[in-house]
């Protein structure tokens, strides 16, 4: 019974040896198992973005097209690229189980499916942009052991189905099973180091940048900053609560002794930058709050730190830019782009940097170690390119940013926005007075006024927090009465130039989320 199982049950006794589809399944599993080790352990050699899965997934991101990239970010937010990645691991099982099953009698059919999906991936290594030629070994390596591993668990498993006698069959059954936790052992250790491995040790090369003395230091937080006591966020956000979005499946690891800024195009005097001559210039902080695009009305895609970087007009007036300039496009190590408006980032006023500090510390390796852009005022993903690598200056026309071609805007200034912190959506609370708190932003022009209102009624002024600058996000409260029952709450913000937050509601695309944030709690 134990060889019939083994062989399939339908196997006549004179016909050729033909595996079962559930031990030809394992075949293509652990192939497939050894396949991606193999190449991760490789990239952890020759950089991550050389690891074909990885690659792949880059790709998939890259290509997606904007209807789907947008509901990726609605229906998964910040997890999409871990969705993506299951997704991926999901569709390589089933491809796998394929080619086992196409190769109950002979490998052929399953190795040439392994080899093709190596090609694949091979395929994406080699138009990643921040690959070195010494990247095409780890898909070389993935087809290789993906092929021989298919190869081999394959000749073993029909050994076991020749073998007519029961004691010889167990012997290569045992042979099979053992084989297979072999290459499955094998290949977690391979994955492991490869993980190990991957990329140069950049927490060192943070450690080694030390501290910072800013030539001008950011005002002090004064008193009264923001209502944290009634549920806002603190003026300024942790390092390790800062939103993050980017496009890479893998954070760039680069370490600052290695960096280097080219800065060209239309300009008079090209530069080229290291770390420490970038340091070596007059050095600002600044209290800024950063926008997502992402962030849907209500939404937590913005957060507020202290930046000490490298001013970005100073350093572009240095290299002297050319008339007819329209955009500076910035180039990070991993590939993305943006284009930001040339005028907006000369404007002396408005304190575009390049940051390589964020709250009194290097900036962290997720926030764009060792050097990122900062514009205040800008959406991120027109200005904030992380793991800067290259600044060229140019126009329109010549240079077309990662996500113009996916529709959404070309230049986008964040909007006058207010959410409610406190209470939340859902929330129960007592009847009669309640507290309503929460956070307005119109960076880099500043809040004028909030209101609030219940049910749709009259709009009641809420008090504002004290002001840090125009640049950061601003908090208030307001107190509003509710009777016992369920209630709408909703707030509006103006801003300095007289703008009210409008209340129709658009989505994020292509210029960033508009509406009244509105939370439903009961009173009792």
């Amino acid at each position: 019974m134990v060889q019939r199982v083994w062989q399939g049950a339908d196997e006549r006794d004179d016909a050729p040896p033909r595996l079962s589809v559930r031990v030809a399944a394992v075949v293509g599993l652990v192939a497939l198992l050894a396949s991606l080790a193999a190449g991760h352990l490789v990239a952890g050699f020759t950089g991550p973005q050389s690891s074909p899965y990885l690659a792949v997934g880059n790709s998939a991101v890259d290509l997606s097209p904007a209807w789907l990239t947008d509901f990726a970010k609605n229906a998964f937010g910040t997890a999409n690229k871990l969705v993506l990645l299951a997704g991926m691991a999901i569709v390589l099982a089933l491809l796998a189980l394929l080619a086992g099953v196409l190769s109950r009698r002979r490998p052929a059919g399953g190795i040439a499916l392994i080899v093709g999906l190596g090609v694949v991936g091979m395929a994406a290594v080699l138009t990643r942009p921040e690959v070195s030629p010494l990247a095409v070994l780890a898909p070389l390596s993935s087809i290789a052991a993906g092929a021989l591993v298919f190869g081999w668990l394959h000749r073993v498993a029909l050994e076991g189905v020749a073998d007519s006698a029961e004691a010889a069959f167990d012997t290569s059954r045992r042979r099979f099973v053992v084989s297979s936790l072999g290459v499955v052992a094998g290949a977690g250790v391979a994955a492991t180091v490869g993980q190990w491995l991957t990329g140069p040790d950049v927490e060192s090369s943070r450690r080694a940048v030390g501290g910072f003395l800013p030539l001008r230091r950011a005002p002090a937080i004064p008193a009264g900053a923001d209502f944290a006591a009634n549920g806002t966020p603190t003026l300024i956000t942790a390092n390790r609560d800062f939103y993050t979005i980017h496009t890479a499946l893998v954070v760039p690891r680069l370490r600052a002794e290695e960096w280097e800024l080219r800065l060209h195009g239309m300009v008079s005097r090209p530069l080229t930058l290291t770390f420490d001559q970038l340091r070596a210039r007059p050095l600002v902080e600044r209290t800024l709050t950063l926008a997502c695009v992402s962030n849907p009305v209500g939404g937590d895609l913005i957060s507020t730190a202290n930046f000490i970087g490298v001013d970005l007009a100073e350093l572009l007036d240095d290299a002297g830019v050319a008339p007819g300039a329209e955009q500076l496009f910035s180039t990070s190590h991993d590939g993305f782009t943006a284009g930001t408006l040339i005028d907006v980032v000369r404007e002396r006023e408005r304190g575009a940097m390049l940051a390589i500090g964020m709250n009194g510390e290097p900036l962290p390796v997720e926030h764009g170690f060792p050097v990122r852009m900062v514009v205040p005022g800008l959406y991120g993903f027109v200005s904030a390119t992380k793991w800067l690598t290259d600044l060229e200056v140019t126009t329109w026309a010549e240079r077309e940013a990662y996500w113009i071609p996916r529709g959404w805007a070309r230049e986008a200034p964040v909007k006058t926005q207010s959410r409610i912190d406190a209470p939340g959506a859902g929330d129960t609370v007592e009847s009669g007075t309640v507290l309503v708190a929460g956070t307005a932003w119109a960076p880099h022009t500043g809040i004028d006024s909030v209101q609030v209102r219940v049910d749709g009624g009259g709009w009641h002024r809420a008090e504002l927090a004290t002001e840090v600058s125009v640049d950061t996000w601003r908090m208030w409260r307001a107190e509003v009465e509710v009777p016992p029952d369920e209630h709408r709450i909703s707030c509006r913000a103006t801003d300095r130039a007289g703008v009210t937050q409008t209340g129709n509601p658009q989505p994020v695309t292509p210029d960033g989320a508009t509406g009244w944030h509105t939370v439903t709690v009961t009173a009792r």
